[in-house]
């Protein structure tokens, strides 16, 4: 049976899902001006991008980004390592780390379709606001998981539906855009799970020292790790850094970078036409079976078959480019 979250879990009774119309129509009109039907629909604000589905979708594994996903219709689910999240209409997923997760839409149809908005987070403009609060919000010492899951309250709402129509002025973008972003991470630091936020902000904070190692693993997954090395970017012992980088995204070190160099292998394949052999050296490995195995134990399917299919899901569902006005 999957692990709740050591965060916020998820509760027994689901309350009645809350839609905010104003901020849905306007998600909705926007994707109708850009061509209607189904999938991923890219913005003309960098780190921000909208989705709609149909229908509920298969598990689907892939690397979260520091982000803030809100649901704004619908349901979805994220699994990374033994933690499972759920969240539904204007709940929200705080991803603090770069973190490989196996995400799936759990609630969609074609009369009440699942709706999502994605905001990228910018480690620095969260430091800037944290750094102008009079009151910072008080952190715990103690790691937990990099994720969690949140209500959307009104101001947050508004910040996002601004965001949504700064879309019909692109001009207008670059100068208001960034304004809207920090209101953003105002409001998240000054929320109820401001601590949280903060960790991910506060310089030589436990998960600021994880984070660091984090990212060399992200830029040298292809190479042979090593754990005192990690060890040291985090300035921390051995024994202490595994503790925290496991509590902080349920898996271990070697968990992590094999997860890495198994999806950019996927990527190779899907989007640079990579063969099964090209990419297995590419990411690292020095067998080709050994790479087929491990990505067949992972995806459930063989690394030929799952590019095919994930090359269709791409064409279909994440092609858009973005439309004028």
């Amino acid at each position: 049976m999957p692990a709740r979250s050591h965060v916020l879990q998820w509760p027994l009774k689901q309350p009645e899902p809350r839609l905010n119309t104003p901020l849905l129509s306007a998600v909705t009109a926007y994707i109708e001006d850009q061509g209607g039907g189904q999938g991923l629909f890219p913005t003309a604000i960098e780190g921000f991008n909208i989705v709609r589905s149909f229908q509920s979708m298969m598990p689907m594994r892939n690397i979260y980004r520091p982000s803030l996903c809100v649901v704004l219709e619908g349901a979805k689910e994220l699994r990374f390592g033994d933690e499972h999240l759920n969240y539904r209409s204007m709940e929200c997923l705080v991803v603090s780390v770069g973190l490989p997760a196996t995400g799936r839409i759990v609630e969609a149809s074609t009369t009440t379709p699942y709706v999502g908005v994605m905001i990228d987070f910018d480690v620095a403009t969260v430091r800037e606001v944290l750094e102008q609060l009079d009151t910072p919000p008080a952190q715990s010492d103690a790691t937990g998981p990099c994720a969690f899951i949140a209500k959307v309250d009104q101001p947050l709402a508004d910040c996002i539906l601004r965001l949504v129509r700064l879309l019909e002025t692109p001009k207008a973008i670059p100068i208001l855009a960034p304004s809207i972003v920090r209101e953003i991470c105002y409001w998240l630091l000054s929320g109820p799970h401001g601590g949280e936020i903060c960790k991910l902000a506060c310089p030589e904070s436990n998960i600021e020292r994880v984070v660091r190692a984090v990212a060399l693993l992200h830029t040298n997954f292809a190479e042979t790790l090593r754990v005192d090395k990690l060890a040291d970017v985090a300035r921390m012992s051995p024994s202490s850094f595994h503790q925290h980088f496991k509590a902080l995204t349920s898996m271990t070190p070697l968990q992590f970078q094999k997860q890495l160099r198994l999806l950019e292998a996927r990527r190779l394949m899907v989007t640079k036409a990579a063969n099964v052999a090209e990419a297995a050296y590419k990411v690292g490995y020095e067998s080709a079976s050994q790479f087929s195995r491990e990505y067949s134990r992972t995806f459930g399917i063989a690394p030929k078959q799952d590019a095919l299919h994930q090359q269709r899901l791409h064409n279909e569902y994440a092609s858009r480019t973005v439309r004028s006005a």
